[in-house]
């Protein structure tokens, strides 16, 4: 066994799918219940996987919600694939939703915003189903799906166009995502979203309001990321959101790539940081404690 971890953890730190299998092969299948394959909308790509606690909260509370959207450059992904995140967060008594949505080049911005946002609906509607509490839904995300997971937070279009309000969502959890990404650097982005056509209101930064929910921000240290600046993005969504009186705690790793910002969930790389740990404290701490603490504390590193 400890060779096929050492694999695992040596392909997770240089590539983002190569090692999946493994990962998930190593992946402990007690703890929660899964229910794959659930239908949130039309089509092959509006599907969901929902992970549930396998216990009850012993207060006999509801668990609380994550809705996760993996990365992939909005061009790749499958939700099977995250069951090494979903599961260990599930065995910590967080309902976790991991919904598929429509990729490039089958579309192009927004279309897979109005996806996220069914998702999240489905949620909030059905997630009591499964012994989650629709009054404290999270949305997270690696990556593209941070940046998904930040639309659906902090831009009241996409939930709006489904009758929601970004407001009753719990708080948001972002992994090495890009918030603030103009001018387009990235030849696979561009298209993507039709760059230089690509407007301002496309970035999350420029929605954060003082009504936008909390925030805990995961990044790899300075000089750590290849793929997604975090003093560009991290750092300047946190000041965004401080400076609309927002709480929200930044917790950069210099053992983290790009990568393993998400790959640490996984037990044989949990090693390499606490991101597991920081999201389930995050997400379990009562929404009004979680504020009064970070706005108290500033960022985190």
């Amino acid at each position: 066994m400890s060779r096929w971890i050492l694999l695992a953890g040596t392909l997770l730190m240089t590539s983002a799918c190569s090692s999946i299998s493994i990962v998930n092969g190593v992946t402990p299948r007690s703890g929660y219940t899964l229910t794959p394959d659930v239908a949130y909308g039309d089509g092959p790509r509006m599907k969901l996987d929902v992970y549930a606690p396998d216990k009850a909260d012993p207060s006999g509370k509801p668990a609380p919600v994550v809705v996760f959207f993996y990365g992939g450059n909005w061009r790749e992904g499958d939700r099977a694939d995250y069951r090494f995140l979903a599961a260990p967060l599930a065995a910590r008594g967080i309902v976790v939703v991991v919904p598929d949505y429509r990729l490039y080049p089958e579309v192009e911005y927004p279309e897979f915003l109005k996806d996220s946002a069914k998702a999240v609906a489905w949620t909030l509607r059905e997630v009591s189903k499964y012994g989650g509490d629709p009054s404290n839904v999270f949305v997270m995300g690696h990556s593209a799906g941070a940046y998904n997971a930040a639309m659906m937070a902090y831009d009241p279009r996409w939930l709006g166009a489904e009758k929601i309000s970004p407001g009753v969502l719990a708080g948001f959890v972002g992994l090495a995502g890009p918030y603030n990404f103009l001018p387009i650097q990235s030849p696979d982005t561009k298209p993507v979203f039709d760059w230089p056509n690509t407007p301002a209101s496309s970035q999350p930064i420029t929605h954060v309001a003082p009504t936008a929910p909390h925030a805990l921000l995961i990044a790899p240290g300075p000089g750590k990321d290849k793929i997604v600046d975090p003093e560009i993005n991290t750092e300047r969504m946190a000041d965004a959101l401080r400076k609309n009186n927002i709480g929200v705690e930044v917790k950069r790793y210099d053992s983290l790539n790009h990568y393993t910002t998400a790959g640490a969930f996984a037990w044989p790389l949990r090693w390499l940081a606490p991101v597991l740990q920081d999201v389930s404290n995050f997400v379990k701490l009562p929404a009004s404690t979680a504020r009064a603490v970070q706005l108290e504390s500033g960022a985190s590193r």
